[in-house]
């Protein structure tokens, strides 16, 4: 799937971001969880959203996406897994899937919560962030899944369908991974099981676990005005930029970061007429 942008997040940030890449005539993509796993979602009142008193965090949501879709945006439901640059294009792992799109806007929000010691080290060698992406590799052998979103249950019943032998850790606070070459045991809350796979299914990646040459400081995307990070043709709105984490303000930045993806793909279609 090739467009001219992708949008990574469907908050405030990445619908105002794909409204405006619509607005400048340019194709564009935004992958995303579903709705019920976005925070605004669990809001009961927004109260500062011009225009909108009192709406609910789910009527300002729908309302958005109204919006985006009623635009011409497409969209995929799905976690960005990873992400690189070849050529002037970038090609971005969505589960199973892989697109791809002349620039990228990032608005998937805060990454919540510290590595888990053994995650990083094991990463690729037991430990996993998709369990429809990986499973196979794990048919009868015994895993374990952290679950951190309403998806994280159903991947974790794909992999007891293929025959994996799953142990569920509901939304653990603290967790060590063990092993040698490879995974051998998971250890959440002070109980330990037996796995030679975990996989950790968290609602969004750190940005740098994404596009690890990212300039980030204190966890937060550095941008300028254009919305622009140092990567050539990523861009970033919203939460991920750094506070204040308010609705008006991702929206506020979607819409230049939209702008200004838009301008960078037509550069490049130009330059390569």
């Amino acid at each position: 799937m090739s467009y001219d942008v992708l949008v990574i997040g469907g908050g405030p940030a990445g619908l105002s971001a794909a409204v405006n890449v619509r607005a400048r005539g340019r194709s564009v993509l935004v992958v995303s969880n579903s709705d019920t796993e976005n925070p605004l979602y669990r809001a009961e009142r927004v109260d500062n959203y011009p225009g909108l008193p009192g709406v609910t965090g789910p009527e300002l949501l729908e309302a958005l996406h109204r919006h985006a879709e009623a635009a011409g945006a497409s969209f995929l439901e799905g976690r960005a897994l990873s992400a690189m640059r070849m050529g002037e294009t970038w090609y971005v792992s969505v589960g199973s899937d892989m697109v791809d799109a002349l620039s990228v806007v990032l608005a998937a929000g805060v990454s919540r919560g510290k590595k888990f010691p053994g995650e990083a080290a094991f990463l690729g060698r037991g430990v996993s962030y998709c369990a429809t992406c990986d499973g196979m590799l794990y048919r009868g052998r015994p895993v374990a899944v952290l679950g951190y979103s309403e998806s994280a249950r159903r991947e974790g019943e794909f992999l007891r369908e293929i025959g994996c032998a799953v142990t569920y850790f509901d939304r653990p606070k603290q967790c060590t991974i063990t092993g040698g070459d490879r995974v051998e045991s998971v250890t959440c809350d002070g109980v330990t099981v037996p796995a030679e796979g975990v996989f950790i299914l968290r609602p969004t990646l750190a940005p740098t676990d994404l596009f690890p040459e990212l300039t980030v400081e204190n966890g937060h995307v550095i941008v300028d005005r254009r919305m622009a990070t140092n990567l050539p043709g990523l861009f970033a709105a919203g939460d991920c930029t750094g506070g204040p984490l308010q609705a008006v303000k991702a929206a506020g930045e979607g819409l230049v970061a939209g702008q200004s993806a838009a301008a960078y793909a037509a550069e490049v279609l130009r330059a390569q007429k």
